[in-house]
C-alpha cells in the first residue's frame, strides 16, 4: 500500500503553474492528473480551507468559519484570530477546536500516522492535528509542535528555525530537511504534509505577479523539485502518491474598506449590547454576527450591507433565514452550529492587475495593488490540484469539479480506510487507477439568484454552484451590476 505525501503551495494561482515560473511542478502535473476545475471552500482563507482539507467537511460542518471568527460556545462576546494560542485555549477549555474528526484522528484509529509540517501561520499548522498530544501523529511549526516536547527535540537536532524573510523559502527549506531526514525515513507516516507559506506571503506583500511573487514561486518550486528528487533517489517515488494543492486562489486589491468601522459609523451598536453587531474581517469577506434570534437587527444590517458599493454576495444562516435579498448559508456550505448570521463577500471583477493576472476585489485591509483573498471571486475560488503516483491515472486533465474538501476522502480511499460516508467531500474516483472514465461522471452547474428593493435601487446577487453527486462546489458569487 502506498503512502501519501501532500505538498501545499499557499495561495498559488493556476495561471502561475507554467514552465517559466514552476518547471518542476509543471513537469509533475504533465505526468499525472490535473484537476482543471478545482475549488477552494468559501470563505477563501487559509485556516478555513486547511480545516476542510483535513476533515472533508464544508466550513459549516467543521466549525472554523474564518481566519477571524466568533466562537460563541467559547467566548460569546469577542471575535478571535484562529492562531495557535487562541485555538489551544479552546482545547484547554474542553471544547472541540473542530467539530468534525480530522484525517489524523481517523488514521490514528487504524494505527496509522499523519504528520504535518508547515511554515505559514501557527493557526494553520495547529488545525492539521489539534489532538496530536493525545491521539497521535504530529504537527510541526517554527514556533511550536504537537506533541509539545517535539518542538525542542527538533531544534536540538536540526538547529533553530530561520527567521521569516521575503520570500519565506528559507523556512520551507528547513521544513523540507526535517521531512526528508526525520519524518519520512524515521516515522514513516501513512500521510505526510508540507505546507509552504509562499507564494501567499509574497502576494500579500507585493501583489500577484510582482518581482517578489515570481521569486517566491520559483524558489518554492525549486524546493518542491528537490523533495521529488529525494523521493526518486531513495526509491520511495514508486510507493508514494504525491498530491499538490493550493488552499485558495488570489486577487488584487482595488480598494480597502473596513466593514467593522463602517458598521459602527452607520449607528449599529457594539456586540454585547441589545441589537449589537460584531464583524470579523477576513480579507475579501466579512462575517457578521447579530444577537441570537434578533431577526430585526439582522434585517437592518443586511439591507445596509446591500446598499454599499463594495457589497457582493450576502448569505444568511438558518437563524435569520428569509431576509430579502440574501441567499442561504447552506448553499455555500456555511450553515452549522458556529455559523455567523450574515456573511458578505466583497464585489469583484476580472480586470487584470499590472502584471496581467485577472481578478480585482475590495478588501477589509491591505493596500491597493497588493494581493488578497477571502471572497467568492472565481479567481479565488479556483485553485490548484495535481496528483501523481501509483494510485492515480497518468497524463490526464479532468474538467469534472473537485475541491479541497475531497482531499481527505480520497486519501482515505487510497489507504483503504472507510469512514468517508459522513463527509461533504467525495472520493475523486475518476482520477484513480481503475476508476471510472471522466465521461461516466455526471455533474451539473446551477446559478442561484436573489434581489431586494432598496428605496429606488435594486440589489441583485447570484451564486453559481457545481455539483457532483451529493458534493457541491462554489464556482463564484457576486453582485449583479
Amino acid at each position: 500500500m502506498p503512502s501519501v505525501l501532500v505538498f501545499v503551495f499557499d495561495g498559488l494561482q493556476p495561471s502561475q503553474v507554467n514552465p517559466r515560473l514552476m518547471p518542476n511542478l509543471s513537469a509533475f502535473a504533465d505526468g499525472g492528473v490535473t484537476f482543471a476545475n478545482h475549488h477552494a471552500v468559501y470563505p477563501t482563507v487559509t485556516r478555513v480551507n486547511c480545516s476542510s482539507m483535513v476533515t472533508g467537511m464544508n466550513p459549516g460542518g467543521h466549525g472554523l468559519a474564518g481566519n477571524r471568527l466568533l466562537i460563541r460556545d467559547f467566548d460569546p462576546d469577542n471575535a478571535m484570530g484562529a492562531m495557535e494560542p487562541e485555538l489551544a485555549r479552546i482545547a484547554k477549555a474542553g471544547l472541540p477546536v473542530l467539530l468534525a474528526p480530522t484525517l489524523a484522528e481517523i488514521l490514528a484509529k487504524h494505527g496509522k500516522e499523519y504528520v504535518a509540517i508547515g511554515v505559514g501561520t501557527s493557526g494553520n499548522a495547529y488545525l492539521h492535528n489539534p489532538s496530536a498530544e493525545d491521539s497521535g501523529g504530529a504537527t510541526i511549526h517554527p514556533t511550536f509542535a504537537l506533541p509539545i516536547d517535539l518542538h525542542e527535540s527538533l531544534i536540538d537536532r536540526f538547529g533553530p528555525w530561520p527567521d521569516e524573510a521575503k520570500p519565506n523559502t528559507s523556512r520551507l527549506a528547513h521544513a523540507t530537511r526535517i521531512m526528508t531526514e526525520y519524518i519520512i525515513p524515521e516515522r514513516a507516516p501513512a500521510v505526510a504534509l508540507v505546507w509552504s507559506s509562499e507564494p501567499d506571503k509574497a502576494h500579500h506583500a507585493a501583489g500577484v505577479g510582482s518581482s517578489l511573487s515570481d521569486t517566491a514561486v520559483k524558489e518554492a518550486d525549486g524546493q518542491f523539485g528537490d523533495l521529488m528528487q529525494w523521493l526518486r533517489e531513495t526509491g520511495r517515488i514508486e510507493e508514494t502518491d504525491v498530491i499538490v494543492a493550493s488552499d485558495h486562489g488570489y486577487s488584487t486589491i482595488s480598494e480597502v474598506v473596513s466593514v467593522e468601522a463602517l458598521v459602527k459609523e452607520a449607528g449599529f451598536l457594539s456586540s454585547g449590547e441589545p441589537g449589537g453587531v460584531m464583524v470579523a474581517q477576513n480579507g475579501g469577506t466579512s462575517l457578521c454576527y447579530t444577537p441570537s434570534g434578533d431577526l430585526e437587527t439582522a434585517q437592518r444590517l443586511a439591507a445596509w450591507l446591500m446598499a454599499q458599493p463594495w457589497c457582493g454576495a450576502v448569505t444568511a444562516s438558518d437563524a435569520v433565514a428569509g431576509i430579502p435579498g440574501t441567499l442561504p448559508a447552506s448553499l455555500v456550505g456555511n450553515q452549522g452550529p458556529r455559523a455567523p448570521e450574515l456573511t458578505v463577500s466583497f464585489r469583484w471583477d476580472s480586470t487584470p492587475n499590472d502584471a496581467g493576472y485577472a481578478g480585482m476585489v475590495y478588501s477589509n485591509y491591505g493596500e491597493p495593488g497588493t494581493g488578497q483573498h477571502g471572497s467568492m471571486s472565481r479567481h479565488e475560488m479556483n485553485n490548484i490540484l495535481f496528483a501523481n503516483g501509483p494510485s492515480f491515472k497518468s497524463g490526464i486533465t479532468l474538467e469534472i469539479p473537485s475541491g479541497n474538501l475531497d482531499l481527505a476522502p480520497t486519501i482515505l480511499k487510497i489507504l483503504e480506510i472507510s469512514g468517508t460516508q459522513d463527509m461533504d467531500g467525495r472520493v475523486l474516483s475518476e482520477a484513480l487507477a481503475g476508476g471510472p472514465d471522466a465521461t461516466e461522471v455526471d455533474w451539473s452547474t446551477e446559478t442561484h439568484r436573489a434581489e431586494h428593493e432598496l428605496g429606488g435601487d435594486t440589489y441583485r446577487q447570484q451564486i453559481t454552484i457545481s455539483t457532483v453527486g451529493t458534493t457541491s462546489y462554489v464556482d463564484e458569487g457576486n453582485r449583479v451590476i
